[in-house]
C-alpha cells in the first residue's frame, strides 16, 4: 500500500490502452485461477446470489464472447430484452441470467477451454474499438439509469467485472488472490475516484493490502478505513455498506 495521500481528483481516468492492457493481465490471473480448480471447487457457492463456480464462470464466458462478436451481442441483447419483458427484470439481470443458463450444458474443462479461447478474442475486439464508437452514448437501464458512454462500458465495467468475480471465486474456494500494486491497486484507485465523484462529500479513505492505498476527497468527513477488497466488495453490493459506502459504482 502506498503510504502518500492521494486527492481523488489527481487519479487520472483509465485510457483506452491503459484500460487493455490492465484487461488481458486480469483475464490472464482469471486463467490461472481456472487451471488450478479442483473438481470439487465447481460447485462452491460464490456470494453471487444463486451462483455457483460454474455460473460465474458461465457468465463471464458469455461477457467474454459478447464482445468477440457483434452478431453474439446482438443475439444476447434481444433475448435478454425478452426475458426482462416477460418477467420484469431489469435487462442486465435477464442478461446475465441468460449468460449462466445458455452454457449450463458446459463441463468445466470444457468452460476452461471456452475461457481460453474467448478471452484473446474479446480483448482484441475491445482493443480494436474506434475513438467515435466508444464515446457513442447510452443507457444501461436499472439499476444505474443514466448516460454511460460505451467506452466507459467496454474499457471499465468490462475490466472490472472479471476482475470482481476473481475474487469471487477465491472466496469461494479458498484459492489464492493474486494483488499488486500495479494491476489491482490501478483498478481500485478508479473505483475509488468513481465513487468519489459520486457521492461528492469529503472523506478520507485507508485501503489496506497489496491494492490499497490513502485517498482523500476535500477536508474533513469521513474516515473509512479497511480492506481494498472489502472496500470494492461494499461498492459492488457484496459487503456490509453503510453511509458513503452505500454509494455503489457498477462492477
Amino acid at each position: 500500500m502506498q503510504s502518500t495521500a492521494i486527492p481523488v481528483d489527481h487519479i487520472p481516468p483509465l485510457a483506452h490502452e491503459e484500460a487493455m492492457r490492465l484487461a488481458q493481465t486480469e483475464y490472464q490471473h482469471l486463467i490461472e485461477l481456472v487451471d488450478h480448480l479442483a473438481p470439487e471447487d465447481w460447485t462452491r457457492l460464490t456470494d453471487c446470489t444463486g451462483w455457483d463456480v460454474t455460473a460465474v464462470l458461465a457468465h463471464v464466458l458469455g461477457m467474454l464472447e459478447l464482445n468477440a462478436d457483434p452478431a453474439e451481442a446482438t443475439r444476447q441483447g434481444e433475448a435478454a430484452h425478452q426475458r426482462a419483458t416477460a418477467t420484469g427484470e431489469s435487462w442486465i439481470d435477464a442478461l446475465t441470467a441468460l449468460q449462466v443458463a445458455d452454457r449450463a450444458h458446459l463441463g468445466p474443462a470444457q468452460l476452461a477451454t471456452a475461457l481460453r479461447t474467448a478471452a484473446p478474442q474479446s480483448l482484441a475486439a475491445r482493443r480494436q474499438a474506434t475513438a467515435e464508437e466508444r464515446a457513442t452514448v447510452f443507457n444501461p437501464g436499472p439499476p444505474f439509469d443514466e448516460e454511460w458512454t460505451r467506452g466507459y462500458l467496454t474499457d471499465v465495467i468490462h475490466t472490472r467485472d472479471p476482475w470482481m468475480h476473481r475474487i469471487d471465486i477465491c472466496r469461494a474456494t479458498g484459492g489464492e488472490l493474486t494483488l499488486t500494486p500495479d494491476h489491482d491497486g490501478r483498478i481500485v484507485a478508479d473505483v475509488v475516484a468513481e465513487w468519489a465523484r459520486r457521492h461528492g462529500q469529503p472523506c478520507t479513505v485507508v485501503l489496506d493490502g497489496p491494492a490499497g492505498g490513502i485517498y482523500t476527497q476535500g477536508e474533513g468527513g469521513a474516515h473509512l478505513h479497511l480492506d481494498a477488497v472489502q472496500f470494492c466488495r461494499a461498492l459492488s453490493g457484496r459487503g456490509p455498506a453503510e453511509d458513503l459506502l452505500a454509494h455503489q459504482v457498477p462492477f
